[in-house]
């Protein structure tokens, strides 16, 4: 989840994504692939955050009740795969600049930050001697959702069909964050939801042109390789309006990426859309 201030903003949108299928996944991975094991956590301070394994932008974001655009900002994110377990983040606009002592004689030191929200970012620098080993931290968050991601009552049987294509791809978590419905370029694309669009465009990578409606404070859902769009950010969309047309841009074929986050979290679609 890097280079001027306009490309900042491209990456509100790589925060709600985890990857399309010929991406990885969005939780945070050691260099081996492996997910990564919790490193030496910082102490609790007021204004960080210690990115633990399974964190996302968007989750941190609204755990401290900041904006996207600004968290990015803060840490001068360039890269939506960037942040790693045990990295300090910060998550707030007056955030002490004063070193942080970490776990392990590790010392956190903010620097100076550029560009809009200039502050500090705190940069974990090692102890002499390596790391001391750490005790596996005690869960202080609420116990994650059941893997089968049954979707609640607020939201369950509220869902449509984006496209009336065949899907070509079903979700799988490790490969394919959503599904990916075949067409021909031009079909129309539909918002499968009610809801305010936070994303169109197309600076995000791999994605081609994308857009990313919010529709409460827990759903997302994205429409991505589009040919066309029909919206804009900030619009309010009504549930089966068009929104964009279905294109190829940045993929193999003409096709719709399709996918619904929950808190972040990419989950399968054909658990909250109706039945063919």
């Amino acid at each position: 989840m890097h280079k001027n201030a306009h490309h900042l903003i491209t990456l509100v949108a790589a925060a709600i994504l985890a990857g399309c299928a010929a991406q990885g996944t969005a939780p945070v991975r050691d260099g081996s692939g492996a997910a990564a094991a919790p490193a030496a956590t910082v102490a609790p301070v007021s204004g960080y955050h210690t990115v633990r394994p399974g964190d996302t932008l968007l989750g941190i974001a609204r755990q401290y009740g900041v904006t996207l655009p600004d968290l990015v900002s803060w840490n001068r994110i360039t890269d939506p795969d960037q942040i790693h377990v045990g990295q300090t983040l910060r998550v707030s606009p007056s955030a002490s600049a004063t070193a942080i002592p970490g776990a392990g004689g590790a010392v956190v030191t903010p620097i100076p930050a550029t560009g809009s929200g200039a502050g500090t970012v705190p940069i974990v620098r090692e102890p002499v001697g390596g790391r001391a080993p750490v005790a596996e931290p005690a869960a202080v968050e609420t116990p994650p959702p059941a893997a089968t991601d049954t979707p609640p009552s607020a939201m369950a049987g509220q869902w449509q069909w984006p496209s009336s294509g065949t899907v070509v791809a079903g979700f799988n978590e490790a490969s394919n964050k959503g599904l990916d419905i075949g067409g021909k370029v031009g079909d129309p694309i539909y918002a499968a939801a009610p809801g305010k669009v936070v994303y169109a465009g197309s600076g995000l990578r791999g994605y081609g042109k994308l857009i990313v409606i919010k529709h409460n404070q827990e759903y997302n859902s994205v429409y991505a390789h589009n040919d066309k769009l029909l919206v804009k950010e900030d619009d309010q969309v009504a549930q089966g309006q068009k929104i964009a047309e279905l294109g190829s841009s940045e993929t193999d074929r003409p096709k719709l990426h399709f996918e619904i986050r929950k808190q972040g979290k990419a989950v399968d679609p054909t658990g909250y859309l109706p039945a063919r």
